[in-house]
């Protein structure tokens, strides 16, 4: 054993000395791009390469040879794009904006929610500003409407939650309408069931699905019969504007004050980690010096390796993912889009570099922003 591992460390040490030399070469290559304007990724030429290495090697390793050679050409793209400057819309837009200089985020604002008072999106809300003036919407469309024709300056949405996964509503509404993240905060969420009798009396929960979700164990347990509305809030309000006592709401506790109900069981959520991440939108780019995530949507081929060819350029740039989540394009089968949070900043060179390539390599592409996450 310690002879082969002798052997294979001689090995390794001439495969670094040959890479070294490669990415030297890789380097030589991205300046010629720079100066010819031409794009870092040719696909043909890594299926030139594939196709001649593959012949090379006997075929029980070919396999292996081709996952090598893709990292590779993925950490040579990361290592060219420190040497060229091409700019794409995006990248043009980011540096303008950037070149206006930094702004204080607003205390202040008219800001859209969806629900009625007590909303969730109404107490983030009142977390991303220090006085917000709230107009509610009835669903989230009416929300995105709202800031979309500058009813608003800004909309706030839910979009993740740690029990129950991504609100694949408010994810097509950004793939449809144009806009940008400018914060995001996290919630944690503790649902109680309100009503005007006591425990024992209740027969009939309502509330919003995702908190539905969030308490189902509690649910299953109780055996009530359950009713979706659109917004937890609202159905604490339509528990206060009747008489039956049967009836109760799952929601936050702070709706029990602001429609004269009672906290008749609480913390009642499947589990104690239970947060939900809102996050604030506008109609106009918006960047803060602060700025910690940064969000995308892209859509691949349908071929083995493109979203892994994808995730392999975060990892050579050292940008950490915090999110990624697929939804199915509409009128295709089996196809479909992803959506990608990480960290950085759109300041920071290697982010730009990384969103210039994938405005130019994917086959469609949306910014949707640089922000705060709190």
């Amino acid at each position: 054993m310690e002879k082969l591992r002798n052997k294979l460390n001689e090995i390794d040490d001439q495969i670094v000395k040959l890479y070294a030399e490669r990415m030297q070469t890789v380097k030589e290559i991205g300046q010629f791009k720079e100066k010819a304007h031409l794009p870092i990724t040719s696909k043909s030429r890594e299926d030139e390469v594939l196709k001649r290495l593959e012949k090379e090697v006997p075929e029980e390793i070919s396999v292996f040879v081709k996952m090598l050679y893709q990292t590779i050409f993925q950490t040579s793209k990361a290592y060219q794009s420190k040497f060229t400057a091409m700019d794409t819309s995006l990248t043009k837009m980011l540096k303008e904006t950037l070149l206006e200089g930094f702004k204080k985020f607003p205390s202040s604002a008219s800001v859209a929610c969806q629900g009625v008072e007590g909303a969730y999106s109404s107490i983030a809300a009142n977390r991303l500003f220090s006085n917000p003036n709230i107009t509610f919407f009835k669903n989230f469309e009416g929300v995105c409407t709202a800031v979309e024709k500058g009813l608003c300056r800004y909309g706030i949405l839910p979009i993740d939650n740690s029990l129950n996964g991504s609100v694949g509503e408010v994810y097509d509404l950004l793939l449809s309408k144009k806009f940008y993240i400018v914060r995001s905060v996290r919630l944690p969420i503790r649902q109680s069931l309100l009503g005007k009798g006591s425990l024992s009396d209740v027969k009939t929960v309502y509330s919003h699905p995702q908190a539905i979700g969030q308490c189902s164990n509690y649910l299953s347990k109780m055996g009530y019969t359950v009713h979706e509305t659109e917004n937890t809030a609202v159905s604490a309000k339509m528990v206060a504007d009747s008489d039956d006592k049967t009836i109760a709401a799952i929601c936050s506790a702070e709706c029990a004050s602001l429609y004269d109900l009672k906290v008749l069981d609480s913390n009642i959520q499947n589990d104690d980690t239970n947060f939900t991440r809102f996050i604030c939108i506008s109609k106009a780019l918006e960047l803060y010096e602060d700025s910690n995530r940064i969000s995308i949507i892209i859509g691949l081929p349908h071929r083995s390796g493109s979203l892994q060819n994808v995730l392999a350029r975060f990892s050579a740039m050292n940008l950490n993912l915090t999110k990624l989540s697929s939804r199915p394009v509409l009128g295709t089968e089996f196809e479909y889009i992803f959506y990608l949070d990480f960290e950085s900043n759109v300041k920071h060179g290697e982010a730009l570099s990384l969103l210039s390539e994938l405005e130019r390599e994917c086959e469609s592409f949306a910014f949707l922003g640089s922000y705060f996450e709190g």
